[in-house]
């Protein structure tokens, strides 16, 4: 049990007890004579001789009911700073509640005020617009909503590393500063310590980043897959979990310039091997959820989206359909739906495609592969036709594409061909080269973005609103 000790300043027997959270309360076996809770009051209704308390500490969905008898010191000035917000100390007794719908209360003995919340604290008991509550990042994980989004995302994010210590990965830590563009769009956040105003300048006019911190161009990043091919190279099957960066002028509800990604990558394996791990990790992680967030999941489906949990399971039942690229344009072609976007086969597929080769065509995620040679970077493997290339999208329900991988060229001649084709200059990646010189072996990885991860598993439908502190064109607060 979590255990942390009381302030000093607080009554002395109080020290030698330790505090005990909501969530182990409300799970208790058996009645306790002597019970510390720390947490905020979520509403308080006082009666004649007594008051009501909700305590709340985030540890769970549910919190406690503090029943705080008048006859308790102080009672009349402590119990009116209660207010909802407030913080407070309660020392007391764990007995069978005499309420429906919990099996444990408490009943006070000590209640003291740490500290207060007046009329003006924003998470009064009412409905809250989820562009209000981005508006207060600082005070929205108190909500019901945000506290369950973050204790599933602390969960997931848990479950990810215990998916890939299982199966003996690598967990390696790859830049968040680089000088090489994985994705090869130039939607790249620059990283310089040049005056702003007075850059050092070539003779031409243009800025000298050779007299830049790192010498060069520098740019947070957007994937670690590069570095990752390179202990994985090594070390067979690595995987990575970290920020990435994209400096793209999106404001749909599925871009953040700022985002995490898991991205394992794997040695002695193919695009198949790749579509079937991926397929396995998606899986684990909706069962993970399922199995420890299921108060929070049950609170989703009920008050974010009805369908969710039918549609978690619904998952986990059936194995993932696969496709070709050149499949899907067929079946989108075929469907007579009226897009927004109309698609040939060349073009990207849009998320009205995705979505509907998910939830309407197949029903169920899909894996879609084999995409035209033009659409994909650099490093991905060509196929025998020289129009393709085996990458792969996962796409599920609700969301659309949630997973981007391939097996990577391994190569050397093809891959010179491939950067010479994308205009990068092989000089800059000299040492991504070196891996196909020097025991090249055939190698595959994928890119799960966590929150779109979580978007899936919560029904939330808004990136915005399952990362912390959200990161989109014109906003950086907190």
């Amino acid at each position: 049990m979590f255990a942390t000790r009381v302030p000093a300043r607080f009554v002395q027997r109080q020290k030698t007890m330790q505090r005990t959270l909501v969530k182990d309360a409300l799970n208790a076996t058996a009645p306790s004579d002597a019970i510390l809770l720390q947490g905020w009051v979520r509403t308080r209704r006082d009666a004649k001789a007594f008051s009501f308390i909700e305590l709340n500490d985030g540890s769970c969905l549910k919190g406690i009911q503090v029943i705080a008898d008048a006859g308790l010191p102080d009672y009349a000035t402590t119990i009116q700073k209660a207010h909802t917000g407030a913080s407070i100390v309660v020392e007391g007794k764990l007995v069978p509640s005499k309420g429906q719908g919990q099996q444990w209360e408490v009943v006070a003995t000590s209640f003291q005020i740490v500290g207060e919340a007046d009329a003006t604290y924003p998470l009064q008991k009412k409905g809250h617009t989820h562009e209000f509550l981005r508006e207060i990042a600082h005070l929205r994980p108190r909500s019901n909503l945000f506290g369950a989004v973050f204790r599933v995302r602390s969960r997931m994010a848990f479950a990810i590393h215990e998916f890939f210590q299982k199966r003996s990965f690598v967990y390696v830590h790859t830049p968040i500063i680089t000088a090489s563009d994985c994705e090869g769009a130039g939607e790249l956040f620059r990283v310089t310590t040049l005056h702003e105003k007075q850059p050092p300048l070539n003779e031409d006019g243009t800025v000298d980043f050779k007299k830049d911190f790192f010498g060069k161009k520098a740019y947070l990043t957007v994937s670690g897959q590069l570095e990752g091919e390179i202990f994985a190279c090594a070390l067979s099957n690595i995987y990575t979990f970290g920020p990435t960066f994209r400096a793209e002028n999106s404001n749909t509800s599925r871009h953040a310039a700022e985002f995490w990604m898991i991205e394992p990558e794997m040695a002695f394996c193919d695009i198949e091997g790749d579509m079937s791990l991926a397929e396995e990790f998606v899986k684990y992680l909706i069962r993970d959820a399922r199995e420890h967030c299921a108060a929070d999941l049950e609170f989703f489906s009920k008050f974010v989206d009805k369908e969710l949990l039918t549609r978690l399971d619904f998952v986990l039942e059936r194995p993932f359909k696969r496709c070709s690229y050149t499949e899907a344009i067929e079946i989108l072609n075929k469907s007579g739906k009226q897009w927004e976007h109309p698609v040939q086969w060349g073009d990207n597929m849009q998320s009205e495609h995705e979505r509907y080769l998910a939830e309407e065509h197949f029903k169920c995620p899909v894996t879609v592969y084999d995409y035209p040679r033009t659409l994909k970077p650099f490093y991905m493997r060509v196929n025998d036709d020289g129009k393709t290339v085996r990458a792969m999208d996962l796409l599920v329900p609700g969301i659309g594409e949630i997973i981007g991988g391939s097996q990577r060229e391994e190569r050397l001649e093809v891959l010179r061909e491939n950067m010479a084709h994308h205009h990068l200059n092989e000089k800059d990646y000299w040492w991504y080269v070196d891996l196909r010189r020097y025991g090249t072996v055939p190698h595959a990885g994928f890119g799960l973005g966590f929150e779109r991860m979580l978007m899936f598993v919560t029904g939330v439908g808004n990136i915005r609103d399952v990362i912390p502190f959200a990161r989109t064109p014109g906003t950086a607060d907190f």
